[in-house]
């Protein structure tokens, strides 16, 4: 039956549909990767204050405010998109996206009302980029056939992390490295760093260009758009998640450890150069190894999700992810530190494609927009609190205890996941 479904799948989707929705993940990666994660992070940090913890500090703000405004939309937003189409709203959101991160280039940390500014700016980057994903995602369980959901969705992460590597060494070769950067770019202000977000907008509109043109929605009502109309869907939804029980305990688990993971994506650059004296080579270094690891760990876990489950295998994700946690909040040395970051790395890409497949798994037809909003939601909801507990704590005692706090969110989620039942899920959605 599953290899009926599968080429059937095939047959309507085609290869040009399946393959330009996982360079999307090429795409995308270089602002998570560039901006969000490794350069852009870490020297706002170094030249936006006075010293690395006040730095933190702020960029957790940043972070915090994107969180709840992608709370607050991304539920809303998924509605909008199963009554209207999804593909549109993909495309609005990247293009939003690609040109605040361009703008994000030319603010100085010089100008008046600079650490503003480029939160501000930053902030409408990071909720255009997720609110994007809430539409990217809701491809996947139209586009794949149920028993090859895991791996189609590993596929998409690894490509992605190979994506967030390129643009990595491309940003290392031509801004970072050369005593004089390539293109007779200026080093002032730190202007070479900044640049790379102009890396990062290129290389995400040039290569979600596929996307934007092969994917297609499924056919709607044809009915006017509403606002109204999605806000009563949405209120439907809410009503009937009492059905979808399973879905619910895993979106509650989701809230607690992929706050953990978030905030280790957000904050692990700025941590290997405030407690381990990371230059800006060492970093993109350290993001070359956590990309290539996270992408091989991606791969192969898709095929290992297709085989043992979505739900086995994001526990052992989240207890590896614990475990390097703790190595890192305790690392007395960089080599140390090198081997939290390597399991980090594996087990990343693992966790965040497992995630993203079980919830397609769980997802009823026509409402996988509205569904993957929740989705989102369950990722940000709580998410201002990883951020918002390691800055507090990395200004108050050091990054070190800031770090380890994020212990807790993994040993929690991972709880909470251990109640979930797959197989009932599946069932409720109708997709078994």
């Amino acid at each position: 039956m599953h290899a009926a479904i599968s080429a059937q799948a095939m047959n309507r989707n085609g290869r040009w549909t399946i393959w330009s929705w996982c360079l999307y993940d090429w795409a995308n990666s270089a602002f998570t990767t560039l901006v969000v994660t490794f350069v852009y992070s870490a020297y706002f940090t170094a030249a936006f204050a006075d010293d690395p913890g006040r730095g933190t500090a702020l960029w957790s703000r940043g972070i915090t405010a994107s969180a709840l405004a992608i709370a607050v939309l991304a539920p809303i937003a998924g509605a909008l998109a199963d009554r209207g189409g999804r593909r549109r709203y993909l495309i609005l959101c990247s293009l939003v996206c690609v040109a605040a991160t361009v703008a994000l280039a030319f603010v100085r940390p010089s100008q008046p009302n600079a650490v503003v500014i480029a939160l501000t700016v930053f902030v409408v980057a990071n909720v255009a980029f997720e609110l994007g994903l809430v539409f990217y995602n809701a491809f996947l369980s139209s586009i794949a056939a149920p028993g090859r959901i895991g791996r189609l969705s590993g596929y998409g992460w690894g490509l992605g992390y190979a994506g967030g590597l390129m643009a990595l060494l491309a940003a290392l070769v031509v801004f970072v490295l050369p005593e004089a950067p390539l293109f007779g770019i200026p080093t002032e202000e730190g202007f070479n760093l900044r640049a790379t977000n102009l890396l990062v907008a290129g290389w995400f509109l040039l290569f979600a260009i596929p996307a934007f043109v092969f994917l297609r929605d499924d056919a709607v009502s044809g009915e006017r758009l509403s606002i109204r109309r999605a806000f009563g869907d949405l209120a439907v939804t809410l009503h009937h998640l009492r059905r979808y029980r399973q879905v619910g305990r895993f979106l509650l688990a989701r809230l607690f450890y992929n706050d953990g993971l978030v905030t280790i994506f957000a904050f692990g650059g700025i941590y290997a150069v405030g407690t381990f004296g990371f230059d800006f080579t060492e970093l993109i270094t350290f993001g070359i190894v956590i990309n290539v690891g996270a992408g091989l760990g991606a791969l192969a876990f898709g095929f290992i999700d297709d085989r043992i489950g979505g739900r086995a295998t994001v526990g052992w994700s989240v207890a590896a992810l614990a475990g390097a946690t703790l190595i890192g909040a305790l690392a007395p040395s960089r080599e140390w530190f090198w081997v939290s970051a390597i399991l980090v790395g594996v087990f990343a890409g693992p966790n965040q494609s497992a995630s993203r497949s079980l919830m397609a798994r769980f997802v009823p037809a026509k409402h996988e927009s509205e569904f993957f909003g929740f989705f989102a939601f369950s990722g940000k909801v709580t998410s201002f609190l990883g951020p918002a507990l390691l800055g507090v704590l990395s200004d108050v005692y050091s990054q070190r205890v800031g770090v380890a706090s994020l212990l807790v969110f993994f040993l929690v989620g991972g709880l909470i996941l251990r109640r979930v039942d797959e197989r009932e899920g599946i069932a409720a959605a109708g997709r078994s």
